[in-house]
């Protein structure tokens, strides 16, 4: 059976699509190929490591890229996690089905924070948001049929 090749997109692959990327490696395993870029690398974001890892999830060997670094590379589904990916989302070859579901951007969120405590509730929170869309990603898949997308 052919594993089923996933992107997660998102601006900066630095937090949304890499807490994506690690709940489906760790939630999915072997059913699926799991990859996430960014419209731009902003690096990996130290407060989405550390929530993840919270959850029993290590992303720290993940790394920043841009679409462009994934090459020629085809995908069967292509998931952007945030509104400007989805309106920046490059034709990728072959024809991949594109979901979209936005996800509030932690780091943007944990701007106006007083404490590193408040700060993290934010990432948390999404990566809680994440991983119970990736938990049920497969029964979207099984359902949709190709070229549809799933509304937040």
């Amino acid at each position: 059976m052919t594993r089923l090749k996933i992107l997660f997109l998102c601006t900066g692959n630095s937090c949304r699509s890499q807490m994506a990327e690690g709940w489906a490696k760790h939630l999915l395993g072997d059913d699926v190929e799991v990859y996430s870029a960014g419209v731009e690398a902003h690096g990996l974001n130290p407060r989405a490591v550390k929530v993840m890892a919270e959850a029993g999830v290590n992303i720290s060997g993940q790394k920043s890229k841009t679409i462009e670094e994934l090459g020629d590379s085809t995908f069967d589904v292509v998931i952007t996690v945030c509104d400007r990916a989805r309106e920046s989302c490059p034709i990728f070859p072959g024809n991949a089905e594109k979901i979209h579901r936005s996800f509030d951007d932690p780091p943007s969120l944990a701007e106006e924070a007083k404490t590193e405590e408040e700060a993290l509730e934010h990432y948390r929170r999404v990566r809680d948001e994440i991983r119970a869309f990736v938990e049920t990603l497969l029964d979207i898949l099984n359902n949709t049929g190709k070229k549809s997308e799933e509304q937040a």
